[in-house]
């Protein structure tokens, strides 16, 4: 993550220019660590973000909306105490270090006009945020206290004086000059200059590689360093943030980082909006994923108990289905008491149907009949268990397709209502513990919303993105007259071509519905395969038998094709 002194210089630079003069009309904080402040400006309104995060520290503008807890923190409510009402007179960069102080001028409770500071550490692990008396330099309260017991040397509470954080013994970035003979290594540039982050240290060495004069190689990096830090002074410079094949952010800077020249560019206008962009759809992918996972861990192990059911269930019915044999030794036994001895373990006795000889393991401490009667048990139990496996196999199957469509549901999931709506399927079909009724009433039940795709012609395809909206989409949405569509024996979405105008099945050409169907192939477990199979029907052959669970439904009068899965063009 580059957000080092340079950035920081940026977004200092850019935020001095913007809510300089600004008035502070609101105070709040979404999260434990976060703040955001809305601002009128004499351009407008502006809202700034604020986050000590570890994994996330920034400071910037945002477009971006958050949820407010119902009762403000404390640090909140001392925040809107002294600095709400209050004016921005100075925001800057402390030399070149990732500290952003803003300084502010607000009315006490007596109505005498106070001076406040908030400092912004973005320090990794270290981050924090800061509210001190400017007059008396003593620290008002920290959104992250830390004791003598955390840090020997630098306190942050109530009461005491604020130290910045100890200086390093390196030259600022911004006394950086052409003539500043720098090392060409990584390590060298990081160890010798201050604010520079890992990314930005192999930039400046980029052009090392290149075959320049010996005498001015030792230029080189400073010379790189220059540019950079010249282009914020003038406005040149472009933001931008470096996406991965699936469009999560990867890296952000304001200068180019010739290492990720392979992986797509975003551009902005500023490093506010850059920030927010990278961070908010960063962490946006880290909450589903955080979110995703007990409930992925949950489906998993409910499908890994579902396949050793059905391992042990196929091993019962195999064991029943040869239960043939214990006919046989009741009948042998039966029509040969007289040449069974009392007290034997076994006897040899002859198969009249075949002529061979068979030998009959025997209880010894019962008599031949009871011995007989015994295998005609077993026979009878085991013709009766080979229904009930049957029965209890065909079940147990149909609770592993859910299963594996949950799995895939979950592992597609790309937001956090998708997955809270996954959440309450599975509370309904009882494979997570219900939460309590007030948690329950807070959240509002999401709407459906299938993803919507347009076939060449413009027919409408709609895809559902879990069992629920499966179900939804099927039974209620669609008309008896739209196509079904879904792989073959193959976790899966519903798939619902809408035909309007009275169009049907047979009115839709083959090339319309390789279209279709390939785009049920790609919402579905068999997405990397090839010739996938994707069944068809009109909707009104869709039938959803009495206790099933969500998205499984039978069906007859279809047809198969065979695709590769693909997205439309005009997706």
């Amino acid at each position: 993550m580059a957000f080092d002194g340079i950035v920081t210089y940026a977004i200092a630079k850019e935020l001095s220019e913007a809510v300089t003069l600004g008035k502070i009309e609101k105070v709040y904080q979404p999260g434990p660590e976060e703040l955001l402040f809305h601002i009128h400006t004499r351009r407008g309104n502006v809202r700034l973000f604020m986050s000590c995060n570890s994994q996330s520290a920034r400071i910037c503008l945002t477009e971006g909306s958050y949820t407010n807890p119902e009762q403000p923190p404390t640090f909140c409510m001392l925040l809107r105490k002294h600095l709400q009402g209050g004016r921005i007179t100075e925001i800057r960069q402390k030399d070149s270090e990732r500290i952003i102080e803003i300084d502010i001028e607000a009315l006490n409770e007596m109505g005498f006009s106070v001076s406040r500071r908030l400092i912004i550490e973005i320090m990794s692990k270290h981050s924090n945020i800061v509210l001190v008396d400017i007059e008396s330099g003593k620290i008002i309260d920290a959104i992250k206290r830390v004791s003598i017991d955390i840090n020997r040397y630098r306190q942050l509470l109530p009461g005491v004086i604020y130290e910045y954080p100890p200086a390093q013994d390196k030259i600022p970035f911004k006394e950086v000059t052409a003539m500043t003979g720098l090392p060409h290594d990584e390590r060298g540039i990081m160890a010798r200059v201050g604010g520079i982050s890992p990314a930005l240290a192999r930039e400046m060495l980029r052009y090392c590689e290149e075959p320049y004069d010996a005498s001015l190689m030792s230029d080189i990096p400073a010379r790189r360093l220059l540019e950079i830090t010249e282009s914020i002074e003038s406005g040149t410079y472009r933001p931008r943030v470096y996406l991965e094949e699936d469009g999560s952010p990867r890296e952000f800077h304001i200068a180019e980082l010739a290492e990720y020249s392979g992986l797509e560019i975003k551009e902005f206008g500023s490093t506010s909006e850059c920030a927010d962009y990278y961070f908010s759809h960063r962490d946006a992918s880290n909450l589903v994923r955080q979110k995703s996972m007990p409930l992925l861990k949950t489906a998993e192990a409910a499908l890994g108990k579902a396949l050793l059911k059905k391992k042990k269930l196929s091993e019962d019915l195999l064991n029943a289905e040869n239960s043939d044999k214990y006919r046989l030794y009741g009948e042998l036994l039966t029509a040969n008491i007289h040449l069974v001895k009392p007290g034997a373990r076994s006897v040899k006795l002859m198969n009249y149907y075949d002529g061979s000889e068979i030998e009959i393991p025997l209880d010894e401490k019962i008599h031949a009949a009871a011995n007989a009667q015994r295998y005609f048990k077993k026979y009878s139990k085991a013709r009766t268990a080979i229904h009930e496996k049957q029965a209890q196999l065909e079940d147990n199957e149909a609770d592993i397709l859910y299963l594996e469509s949950v799995v895939q549901n979950i592992e597609n999931a790309d937001n956090v209502p998708l997955l809270e709506s996954i959440r309450d399927e599975l509370e309904e079909t009882g494979y997570v513990r219900r939460r309590a009724k007030a948690s329950q009433r807070k959240r509002k039940k999401e709407k459906p919303e299938p993803i919507r795709y347009e076939l060449s012609d413009g027919t409408a395809v709609l895809v559902g993105r879990n069992n629920l909206e499966n179900d939804w989409l099927t039974m209620k949405n669609a008309a008896k007259t739209d196509v079904w569509m879904h792989t073959k024996d193959i976790p899966g979405s519903h798939v619902i071509l809408k035909l309007e105008d009275g169009r049907r099945l047979d009115d839709l050409s083959a090339e319309l519905i390789y279209e279709a169907a390939s785009i049920a192939a790609w919402h579905s477990k068999a997405r990397e395969s090839d010739n996938v199979p994707v069944d068809y029907v009109p909707v009104r052959y869709i039938k959803k038998p009495n206790g099933a669970k969500p998205g499984m439904v039978i069906f007859t009068h279809n047809q198969t094709v065979y695709v590769t899965p693909k997205l439309p063009e005009n997706k």
